[in-house]
């Protein structure tokens, strides 16, 4: 009974990682000796028995057709085994242990017009959320503007040189399943109104106590409209985050004339040289202007020229902030400081310990 009940297979959670592993990387796991970049792109690591693999990422959308997911495959299968990967912020990588492969799989891939790079001191692709493609809360959309500030971008991800690694995210609305909190850049969607409250109906389409329970802020009162209950908005307690219209359809706030897009500045996760921190503002609006965004492509290029023009080797854009202070970085980016740069709001996060790093006086 014991080895039937150790054989058992089951389908409820994910598969142990370590089954589709490389046999090179199974072989050499925790005994890694070092890892280099080699070209924009490539890197290589060496295993303390010598065995090497070697690592080929190229840019990718992260929403893409069937045809691209067998032409990944194809390669794959033609270069590296079958094996490969995708990384956190949407780039694929194919693993091999042939260094002969690798100019011939950056020529296909090339052929078929994806970038190579993204590795060591460079531009990564940007993470992001769903956008117009699938959310209901969106500001604005997030693929298509991924697209064009990586169009622009596109020569930092495959070689041009730059002082340290840099990542962007983009959010697509403050409930932010992006990673807009802690990046270098960050473009993250706003709405600028309170919900539109549809009162005809709203008791039959929505739950009101479940509603009023889902307000962050405190903003939604219950109310009686037409001698139906319905509900009201304070709108100086309202913080545009769609959280109601998520459990009540009723209350809609996406708004083209209103809803656009802000910049952040200066986050990082990573403990390297200084503590994580969050992302600050920088530009408070712009315009929602599809297909090709060109403010906000325009703004990404000219905060990504500052870091490049006045960042020391491996700063990163908080860090470079710190050095040179923020009114010269206002400056040099050409951003105008206004009412909303005022950092007013006071959380407990403040004084809580957020890295590893430990000082002893």
């Amino acid at each position: 009974m014991a080895t039937e009940a150790a054989d058992r297979k089951t389908d409820i959670g994910p598969p142990h990682y370590e089954q589709f592993l490389p046999p090179v990387i199974k072989e050499n796991y925790g005994k890694w000796k070092y890892h280099e970049r080699i070209k924009p792109g490539v890197m290589v690591h060496v295993g303390e028995s010598g065995a090497k693999v070697f690592t080929v990422r190229a840019g990718s959308p992260r929403l893409m057709s069937i045809e691209y997911i067998r032409f990944y495959a194809d390669l794959a299968d033609k270069y590296c085994d079958g094996y490969l990967r995708f990384t956190s912020r949407n780039n694929v990588e194919f693993l091999m242990t042939k260094e002969s492969n690798i100019d011939p799989l950056i020529a296909d891939l090339k052929a078929e017009g994806f970038p190579v790079g993204g590795i060591g001191n460079a531009i990564s692709n940007i993470v992001h959320t769903q956008g117009w493609v699938h959310c209901h809360s969106a500001a604005t959309d997030a693929s298509g503007i991924v697209k064009c500030v990586m169009d622009d971008l596109c020569g930092y991800f495959s070689g041009d040189a730059v002082p340290g690694k840099l990542r962007i995210a983009l959010a697509c609305c403050l409930n932010m399943c992006g990673a807009v909190h802690c990046s270098d850049i960050a473009i993250l969607g706003v709405h600028r109104r309170p919900p539109r409250i549809q009162h005809k109906g709203l008791n039959k389409l929505c739950e009101i106590p479940n509603v009023i329970a889902a307000c962050p802020t405190g903003a939604i009162r219950p109310t009686t409209i037409d001698d139906q209950p319905s509900l009201q908005v304070e709108e100086e307690l309202c913080m545009f985050c769609a959280n109601c219209y998520t459990v009540c359809p009723s209350m809609p706030l996406n708004d083209p004339l209103n809803d656009g897009l802000s910049i952040w500045v200066g986050g990082k996760v990573s403990n390297a040289r200084t503590e994580p921190r969050f992302s600050k503002l920088a530009i408070p609006y712009l315009p929602n202007n599809p297909p090709r965004w060109p403010e906000v492509v325009q703004a990404v290029r000219k905060i990504v020229e500052v870091w490049v023009g006045n960042a020391r080797k491996y700063e990163r854009m908080g860090e470079m902030i710190d050095r040179i202070g923020w009114p010269k970085f206002f400056k040099l980016a050409d951003i105008e400081f206004r009412k909303e740069h005022i950092d007013d709001y006071k959380y407990a996060g403040l004084t809580y310990k957020r890295s590893t790093q430990l000082r002893h006086g």
